[in-house]
């Protein structure tokens, strides 16, 4: 397995890698993706390389965060089989979970892995997603992945198709086949959860509208008091801590949008009625702790360092750290072994939440996938 990374600013011209990649991720700013010809240059060079990206809140290359680039990583395998597979948003009638459903019933079945997703950011509930994606796929099939993000404009999210093309408000997918590689995760959070339990008593899949009978927005307005005002940016700084049933971890669910005349929030994912939700804040070293043993999740088992690993961080959490971002992801470096190292800051975040569980959405944390070839 070879790999190499390239950081584009926009200044810099694209050169051609010292090998013929069998797959490209590219992880950048939504208008520099959007206003440079970048991906269709590297799919002229290399069209026989399958491409896997998306827009960000920030870039990770190595353990640096940036804005305004895009990082473009090359893989070769030595012995690990691809294929993939896109869908739009449009041809299902925005339905998430046919999204899933149908994304992976294109992707051939036999010796499959793992999956790794790229999805739309704003137009997708994550939950039906990964619901649909799990119907489709045998249980040991893992998925790991994340949304694209936006900055905090929270305008339009964009992803890279398996061709390199740039498109909107769809979702793709890359299969890893066969015995060679070796995939690996973890995600943590880090956030602290404060005040009393309460009661959602009504919601319609990720749409949240009353809390305690409370229209969900006035109540959250009021927790946020001063910083309402730049609502939903802000509310990446005070996410939900969700808990729909006694024996599931709570995950943590962040706000995408705002509807002033319904009084309601927009989620990333499902807030199902009946279910509890408190507050939750954020100081620096617990946020950096869960980067830590996210990765530590990754090594739990493994003897060797990978050689690769893609980092899919919510981008409250880059918010929160602010600059003092790029500890967490030289934290993770650090009890990785030091592999090289691609991902973005993201509006969700795609992985089972342990070992031997299923894929589900979560919100800030840092959601890390490994790779190695035996």
């Amino acid at each position: 397995m070879k790999t190499q990374q390239l950081v584009y600013t926009g200044e810099t011209s694209v050169k051609p890698f010292s090998f013929a990649p069998d797959l490209i991720f590219v992880f950048g700013n939504r208008e520099l993706l959007e206003n440079t010809n970048l991906t269709v240059q590297l799919h002229e060079l290399y069209p026989d390389a399958i491409f896997s990206g998306c827009s960000t809140a920030g870039e990770i290359a190595g353990e640096s965060v940036t804005d305004n680039t895009i990082v473009i990583s090359a893989i070769q395998f030595d012995n690990t089989p691809l294929a993939s597979a896109k869908v739009s948003l449009t041809d299902v009638d925005f339905n998430s979970f046919e999204t899933g459903k149908t994304l992976v019933s294109h992707l051939p079945t036999e010796n499959l892995k793992h999956v790794f997703v790229v999805s739309d950011g704003l137009r997708v509930n994550g939950t039906d997603l990964v619901k649909g994606m799990r119907a489709g796929l045998a249980t040991n099939v893992t998925i790991t992945g994340g949304l694209a993000g936006d900055g905090a404009k929270f305008s339009k999210t964009v992803i890279v198709e398996p061709d390199g093309v740039i498109t909107t408000e769809n979702v793709a997918a890359i299969g890893f086949y066969g015995d060679s590689i070796s995939i690996d995760f973890g995600s943590r959070g880090g956030w602290d959860s404060f005040g009393l339990d309460r009661l959602v008593t009504r919601s319609h899949e990720n749409v949240l509208f009353e809390i305690d009978g409370e229209p969900a927005l006035d109540l959250y307005k009021s927790f946020l008091g001063d910083r309402a005002k730049d609502l939903p940016a802000s509310g990446l700084l005070f996410p939900l801590s969700m808990r729909d049933s006694e024996d599931r971890a709570p995950v943590v669910r962040t706000i995408l949008g705002i509807n002033e005349e319904e009084k309601s929030l927009t989620f990333a994912g499902d807030i199902p009625q009946g279910s509890f939700v408190r507050l939750m804040k954020a100081n620096n070293d617990r946020l950096i702790t869960g980067a830590e043993e996210a990765a530590g999740i990754a090594m739990e088992g493994r003897g060797e360092a990978p050689e690769f690993a893609i980092l899919v961080s919510c981008v409250g959490r880059k918010l929160v750290l602010k600059q003092i971002v790029e500890e967490e992801v030289e934290s993770v470096s650090e009890v990785l072994g030091k592999p090289s190292i691609a991902g973005f800051y993201s509006y969700g975040e795609l992985a089972p939440f342990n070992k031997n569980v299923f894929c589900e959405l979560h919100n800030q944390t840092m959601t890390i996938t490994t790779f190695r070839e035996e």
